[in-house]
């Protein structure tokens, strides 16, 4: 049985469009790699461009209007003695604070920044394009960062100490992106331009716990060059489910897999062919708070949403003048925000719901007593935790 809660918030994702009301700043004058919004309070989103400019914008509406816009309010701009040299592949907040958030570039340096002055506070250079990074979600126990460059082995830098601690070896080409568990703090998934996907815990010394058979083991449907491969290319884009439950691939042969992350199962979900020209890092994400789950995958200039165990294409988002290079959801409002190398990032919002004629025959005070018609997004957190 699905929850109120769950219910509403699968309507609202079903309900997805385009907000005509709604504007981010345009800021950058070249395509859109990376964005993230910070998990702290649900506020504030980064987003790194081609051209090494880096953003932050506020997504709260002041203004109470039904049309406003997210307003950029600080901007490590072209002019600063600071930026990224070339195009910006990941920014990503520091999870329990928005006083840090941490960028990597084309520029072989990934930097961790400090928000008030927006100078980087340490800065971490390798010997190639760094495609990918990562901090855990969770982590209370460790302050790594998992790297992924033009270099097979995976570097671990820590937070902390401002050094290269360890690294990973195991993959055989460029490693185009990392991800950690958001249920253990110590286990991170790599995916390489060597077909495979890696799954390790880093408190272990020695090589990976596994690695992604595409085909569960069944030697006479692999050639031999396809033993122990997640895909038939690249493996470019890595995403966790919210739970951890779960980890969806993607790759250069046109196709997503979804793996049990704790056996490395495939689970054989067949998405049918999945746009995906990439020669960097694919940023997609997967809805949280509602089931069933839904993912959302960049495809061109639109943005295809599966359902996450059926397979099944629900829709094409279209908006983007030209190809969309990275989606992130917003659980707290079931929204989504994309952007792309038309130099945009646009605001999906769920369609305001119709009120149902039970709904409108009910008296204001029973429909002020019943949660189940009380947005979600605005619930407090206690209410949900009652008998």
């Amino acid at each position: 049985m699905l929850d109120s809660s769950s219910f509403l918030n699968l309507q609202r994702v079903l309900s997805l469009k385009l907000n005509p009301d709604r504007d981010v700043d345009r800021i950058h004058g070249n395509g859109i790699n990376t964005i993230d919004i910070e998990a702290v309070e649900g506020r504030y989103m980064l987003s790194g461009g081609a051209d090494g400019v880096i953003v932050i914008y506020d997504l709260e509406n002041y203004s109470r209007k039904l049309q406003y816009t997210c307003k950029a309010v600080c901007t490590v701009g072209r002019s600063s003695r600071y930026v990224h040299k070339f195009s910006v592949e990941t920014v990503q907040w520091y999870p329990y604070d928005t006083g840090m958030f941490v960028s990597s570039s084309f520029d072989k340096t990934m930097k961790v920044w400090d928000t008030e002055t927006l100078k980087p506070a340490e800065v971490f250079e390798f010997e190639g394009n760094v495609y990918s990074h990562h901090l855990s979600p969770i982590a209370r126990k460790h302050s790594l960062i998992a790297v992924g460059t033009t270099d097979p082995k995976i570097q671990l830098c820590d937070l902390k100490s401002g050094s290269r601690i360890h690294v990973l070896q195991g993959h055989r080409a460029e490693i185009l992106s990392v991800r950690w568990s958001p249920r253990y703090d110590h286990i991170l998934a790599t995916a390489s331009a060597d077909s495979k996907v890696k799954v390790w815990d880093v408190r272990r010394a020695s090589g990976s716990l596994f690695t992604l058979d595409q085909h569960n083991g069944d030697k006479s449907k692999a050639s031999s060059e396809a033993v122990n491969t997640a895909h038939n290319g690249r493996v470019n884009g890595l995403c966790f489910t919210g739970d951890g439950l779960y980890l969806l691939t993607t790759g250069t042969d046109d196709r997503m897999r979804l793996w049990n992350s704790a056996t490395g199962e495939n689970t054989l979900v067949n998405y049918g062919k999945v746009c995906n020209e990439s020669r960097k890092r694919l940023q997609f994400t997967v809805s949280r708070g509602c089931s069933p789950e839904f993912v959302f995958v960049p495809c061109g200039s639109s943005v295809a949403v599966y359902a996450l165990h059926t397979g099944e294409l629900v829709t094409m988002l279209r908006g983007h003048y030209n190809n969309v290079d990275c989606c992130e959801f917003h659980p707290d409002y079931q929204e989504l925000y994309t952007g792309g190398k038309d130099c945009n990032i646009l605001a999906w919002v769920p369609a305001p719901r119709a009120p149902d004629v039970e709904e409108e025959s009910k008296s204001a005070n029973q429909a002020a007593a019943d949660q189940s018609s009380v947005n979600p997004a605005f619930q407090d957190a206690w209410s949900s935790d009652e008998d």
